[in-house]
């Protein structure tokens, strides 16, 4: 009989569940969906994958709110229509009664926790994945509609175009904002660019090359026959602890290169790192160079005070009266003097003279080429003058690497936490206000990242583990409120609930803060669920008094 009775019960919960769960499914997904429709504007097959791809993240607040609706509507239910009181006057006690809805709020927790550590963060990754499958019909999508499309996820490049050709890839009348602190910092226009994308495992890559370009800038105008622009885009749901599964979260920890915020600030660092090693390697090299000026006749000769970059397939001698850092770039002034040669015939190609001239890296952070910039450039022998003259795929001498070589491991990888701290190894270095910049950001980003790991892992423990006792309290609210409207029990149980939210919530902010003990953070959230188990304690204490 109590078995039979067992089941009667929970197939009224397990009824009312999965109706209330498939409402408030429907509603929370369309909502959730809205975001990415109106930022990148998103297709209707598109929206439909979406949906199922955000489903876990709905599914992990509509369980315990669906099963708290069922607990409360149910027993109360059964209690108003003097059903519990019939089972009573039978010998069957009221916590017997409950082990109904007791099972579904164990289900539910166990369910919850699956969905938040392990699930949800698979089904984010295949969104993010559909994202970057589809992020050349979004760029040229939002072009077509608004005729500008902003790079995420920080905004910087701002892409305009008059007609966007999705079939070939193109862009024509296009322009190409560089912002940065909200102010336009360089205008890059071209008659036609063409659009690349390069998918990697943690970001991808947007290329434009641009055709007949013209560039504005704090320097002036100039033009050039080609030029291309290459931008690192990260993740576009954005790449956070709270999307990452339990063994991810501890693969962090062991190396935090595995995390891309870390990882990209790490790049940053160690290619400004080489940018300032490369311009002091020049400055003391080009430091020699005799009153006068002085000539390469001949790069196989070389010349004192010049310095030599390899690349493939022409390299370069320059020298240069001053040489400094100018963000992440080698800015050259006063009597640049660059000689370009064949790398394997050693043959000179071409002498060019220019008051200006600088180095700045492209690719790979950790495996650089860079890219020699003249403006106004003039050669001799010729008296035309050229508005720029580019030079591309130089390597950085091995000096130069070697020196920051005790920043990675043999693999080849970085090693931030000696980025973040061992900078002073190098003695002999100054470094920039940039770079000092990019090693305090690392520092921070590297700290906020432990103790997100920590807030998010007690937060799903908490909210998980607090699903039973936040049921079992729907459940004992819905017998007390009998006389009552139904859904005043369901009312009532919510306060609870959202106490719990709030002390996890404020937890996770109080852990997350860098100038506070993370111990107080994780301590107020379990000091949420014990209040809860406390309150469903005396809940079911009250009952059996009454």
């Amino acid at each position: 009989m109590l078995f039979t009775l067992h089941r009667y019960i929970f197939r009224e919960l397990l009824r009312v569940f999965i109706l209330a769960g498939v409402a408030l499914t429907l509603i929370l997904s369309l909502g959730s969906i809205l975001q990415p429709i109106q930022e990148y504007g998103v297709g209707p097959r598109q929206v439909v994958y979406l949906m199922g791809y955000f489903l876990p993240i709905t599914l992990t607040f509509v369980l315990p709110m669906a099963a708290l609706f069922a607990g409360a509507l149910v027993y109360g239910r059964l209690a108003s229509d003097n059903e519990l009181d019939a089972c009573r006057a039978s010998g069957i006690s009221l916590p017997a009664m409950t082990y109904p809805g007791m099972a579904l709020a164990i289900i539910v927790a166990i369910a919850n926790l699956l969905l938040s550590f392990y699930v949800m963060p698979v089904f984010v990754h295949r969104a993010e994945q559909s994202f970057k499958a589809d992020a050349k019909q979004i760029l040229f999508r939002n072009i077509r509609r608004r005729r500008y499309y902003e790079l995420p996820p920080d905004g910087r490049y701002l892409i305009y175009a008059d007609k966007a050709d999705m079939h070939n890839d193109t862009l024509q009348g296009a322009v190409v904002a560089e912002m940065k602190d909200s102010q336009i910092e360089k205008i890059i226009m071209a008659e036609l660019a063409k659009v690349i994308f390069n998918a990697h495992e943690t970001f991808s890559e947007v290329q434009i090359i641009a055709y007949k370009s013209s560039q504005m800038g704090a320097e002036g105008r100039g033009n050039v026959e080609l030029g291309s622009l290459t931008k690192e885009v990260g993740s576009l749901l954005g790449d956070e602890i709270k999307f990452k599964k339990i063994d991810e979260m501890r693969r962090i920890e062991a190396d935090m290169m595995q995390f891309y915020p870390i990882a990209q600030v790490a790049r940053e660092m160690y290619g400004q790192l080489i940018v300032e090693l490369l311009a002091q390697d020049i400055g003391n090299t080009t430091a020699n160079r005799p009153e006068g000026g002085g000539t390469a006749a001949s790069p196989t000769e070389g010349a004192e005070g010049f310095y030599e970059l390899l690349g493939e397939p022409n390299s370069v001698k320059f020298t240069a009266r001053q040489c400094r850092v100018q963000g992440a770039e080698v800015e050259l002034a006063d009597e640049v003097l660059v000689v370009e040669y064949d790398t394997d015939s050693k043959q000179p190609l071409r002498t060019l003279t220019c008051a200006e001239a600088s180095l700045h890296l492209e690719g790979d952070k950790l495996a650089p080429t860079l890219t020699m910039d003249l403006r106004s450039p003039q050669e001799a022998g010729s008296s035309q003058l050229r508005m720029r003259y580019i030079v591309r795929d130089l390597i950085p001498p091995e000096a130069v690497e070697a020196r920051a070589y005790e920043f990675k491991t043999q693999g080849g990888s970085l090693q931030p936490e000696k980025l973040a701290s061992a900078l002073s190894r190098i003695t002999d270095l100054k470094p920039s206000r940039a770079l000092a910049s990019l090693q305090g950001q690392l520092d921070r980003q590297m700290r906020k990242t432990f103790v997100e790991i920590k807030a998010e892992i007690h937060s799903r423990l908490v909210f998980g583990i607090g699903c039973v006792p936040m049921i079992l309290i729907g459940i004992g609210l819905g017998i007390i409120k009998k006389g009552g409207h139904l859904l005043s029990a369901f009312g009532a149980s919510c306060v609870p609930a959202a106490v719990l939210i709030v002390c996890i919530m404020s937890g996770k902010q109080l852990t997350e803060n860098l100038s506070a003990q993370t111990v107080s953070g994780v301590s107020l959230m379990w000091a949420g669920l014990g209040l809860l188990a406390l309150l469903a304690v005396g809940i079911y204490a009250w009952l059996l008094r009454h």
